[in-house]
């Protein structure tokens, strides 16, 4: 049965470019690149809000942290636990901290009109303060019309939930993996994939990245994105949520949803392919990922 109530077109009835994939390509990101201004500061560049680990995973705050701070964004707040708090901020200090309460997020209570994109779920963990929390956050971005990434114990919660679906503001990008998606839409042939999660693009007016072996991006018009960089050395705990931040960092930049999937996959995966030269596919970690981001950046806009 499906999990969210729009029907799903047939593969005759949809238009050829949903059968037909654009590939993410240095040439495709180059001319939807953002630019830095000379006479600019920070507050030209987003205020992404992280709301990211709970007391006993406070490693996935860190890395969806680093990666948002490598994202280009102006600044970057980390809402979590005291633990994950301390461990950001002892290897990046430069990122905005707010503290959460209790052992697991459970409240916000400042003001989020002042963030340009929330990235949420990473290491979150599904307790039902956590859900709660969630749910009230959903509604105050979509009230805002702030963008959200959401990954992770963020979709899990959706998942078991499915009228938090209709909370997801407009513009927002989903970040699953094949089990968090098939979560989200119940369990489905491999050959429905694609028509799932575009069904989903579109319920939720937002992108759903579903991640793998030549990642797809899935829009609410109907386009579909598929990554050409990345290899299995990714296949790791954390390596999502070091995408959730950086994508969440595009997204506070000003990217629109699309093309911060779009950029945000490809940079993720060309880190992994640059660290394979050096490390191996076995042997890098995903906090290895966050520093060699820069290089994907340096060759795109270098030969734009």
């Amino acid at each position: 049965m499906d999990r969210f109530p729009p029907a799903i077109p047939s593969r005759r009835q949809r238009p050829n470019h949903a059968m037909n994939p654009i590939s993410i390509t240095p040439a495709f990101l180059r001319g939807r690149l953002l630019h830095r201004e000379d006479d600019s500061h920070k507050g030209d560049y987003g205020h992404l809000l992280v709301v990211a680990g709970c007391e006993t995973m406070p490693g996935a705050a860190v890395l969806a942290t680093g990666a948002a701070l490598h994202a280009g964004c102006g600044l970057v707040t980390l809402h979590s636990t005291a633990r994950a708090l301390q461990a950001v901020v002892d290897r990046y200090p430069s990122a905005m901290l707010s503290e959460e309460p209790r052992e697991c997020f459970s409240e916000l209570r400042k003001d989020i009109s002042k963030y340009s994109a929330i990235a949420a779920g990473p290491g979150l963990g599904q307790s039902d303060l956590t859900l709660h929390a969630l749910a009230g956050l959903l509604a105050e971005a979509r009230a805002a019309g702030i963008p959200m990434v959401l990954d992770a114990d963020a979709l899990n919660l959706m998942a078991a939930h499915p009228e938090l679906l209709d909370r997801i503001p407009a513009g927002s990008i989903l970040t699953p993996h094949k089990g968090e998606f098939r979560r989200l839409v119940g369990e489905i042939p491999v050959e429905q994939e694609e028509e799932k999660a575009s069904a989903l693009a579109r319920h939720t007016d937002s992108t759903v990245v579903l991640k793998g072996f030549h990642t797809r991006v899935f829009n609410p018009d109907r386009s579909v994105l598929v990554n050409t960089t990345g290899n299995p050395g990714l296949a790791k705990g954390g390596s999502g949520d070091v995408l959730t931040g950086l994508v969440g960092g595009l997204l506070a930049r000003g990217y629109p949803a699309r093309d911060a999937a779009a950029l945000g996959v490809w940079l993720h995966g060309h880190a992994g392919d640059v660290l394979t030269t050096s490390r191996t596919a076995e042997a890098f970690s995903s906090a290895d990922l966050i520093d060699p981001l820069s290089c994907g950046f340096h060759f795109l806009y270098r030969e734009g």
